[in-house]
């Protein structure tokens, strides 16, 4: 089918955004005494809501981990941020996408504070017609409340959902994608497997970026 509006993630799709959030929270962790876990455990955090991460990962109150968020804004505000890198192909896929006619849309978890100051330093917030995040204070984080709220800004309507695709790395940008209706594309080389973008139901499954625009286009 023809898609006309792509809406993609940021962390792990556009950038490999990985060193500044492991980075940010092992900054956290240490400033509040916390035994630092695993590679492979702290790589969970990237792309869920971070609140909500660190409280199933480190078992704590919800209290709790509001103030491991303001802690881990305290690393990743000054030097995480852009401890940062667009993915190789990405910008050419945008180009490719733009010129096709498609529209580019972004929604993610992380605050819109940050996402918009991210892609004004990387250089691809040209190509996006709208950038929707996260509240800073915490509001807003599900992927689906984010990815409804895109839609909203943009005033697509429910027909133009037919025609919509949400773009991600992890599972939760293939469920908030189901839950508001768009069609859904996994890609693998983010922070997230094949398994665990099937089983949330990704229609489609891309391993580089030129295959997003074989599939889109």
């Amino acid at each position: 089918m023809k898609y006309k509006i792509a809406l993609f993630d940021l962390d792990g799709t556009i950038t490999d955004s990985g060193p500044g959030i492991l980075n940010s929270i092992r900054y956290a962790l240490k400033k509040h005494g916390l035994p630092i876990p695993s590679e492979e455990v702290l790589r969970t955090f990237i792309g869920p809501p971070l609140k909500e991460q660190f409280q199933a990962v480190c078992s704590l109150t919800e209290e709790e981990s509001v103030r491991m968020v303001e802690s881990y804004r305290e690393y990743y505000a000054e030097k995480g941020i852009f401890e940062n890198s667009v993915y190789e192909g990405v910008p050419q896929l945008l180009e490719r996408l733009h010129k096709g006619g498609v529209r580019i849309l972004m929604a993610t978890a992380k605050p819109e504070y940050f996402v918009k100051k991210i892609a004004e330093h990387f250089g691809f917030a040209q190509y996006f017609e709208f950038i929707g995040g996260a509240c800073m204070d915490g509001r807003r984080t599900d992927k689906a409340e984010v990815i409804e709220y895109v839609l909203a800004s943009c005033g697509i309507s429910e027909e133009e959902r037919k025609h919509a695709v949400m773009i991600g790395d992890r599972s939760h940008d293939m469920l908030g994608a189901r839950k508001a209706g768009l069609h859904s594309l996994g890609i693998l080389y983010g922070y997230g497997s094949r398994e665990e973008l099937e089983e949330a139901g990704a229609e489609l499954i891309a391993e580089a970026p030129e295959k997003v625009c074989d599939l889109l286009l």
